[in-house]
């Protein structure tokens, strides 16, 4: 098992949204982000947040969007459409689409619309 996956949501949370305000970007609209790959609105977001939820479980509970499949590039040197374990293409996807805010892509072409 991979350490990411035992680690804590909530101490990786704060450093999504920092990368991103660095680049101008909001909390809310990484919060959209999620609300689209996961289904988790602001409510289950803040609640697995508090109460610790690992990737693991954070994903777990998740119906994630028909539209993972248009999610395509390079994150950390890897394809994220080839990464072969699915909870690591889950956080992989995550990564991919922050990076795309961060580089200042619009949301309709972030949210593969």
């Amino acid at each position: 098992m991979h350490k990411i996956f035992t680690m804590p949501f909530a101490d990786v949370y704060p450093l999504y949204v920092a990368k991103l305000e660095r680049k101008g970007r909001t909390r809310a609209e990484l919060d959209q982000v999620i609300e689209w790959l996961t289904g988790n609105d602001a409510a289950a977001l803040a609640g697995k947040i508090d109460s610790g939820a690992t990737f693991d479980e954070f994903f777990a509970g998740a119906s994630m969007n028909k539209g993972t499949s248009l999610i395509k590039g390079v994150v950390c040197g890897v394809r994220v459409e080839d990464v072969e374990d699915p909870l690591m293409q889950k956080i992989r996807y995550l990564d991919k689409l922050v990076d795309e805010l961060a580089r200042g892509k619009t949301m309709e072409k972030v949210l593969r619309s």
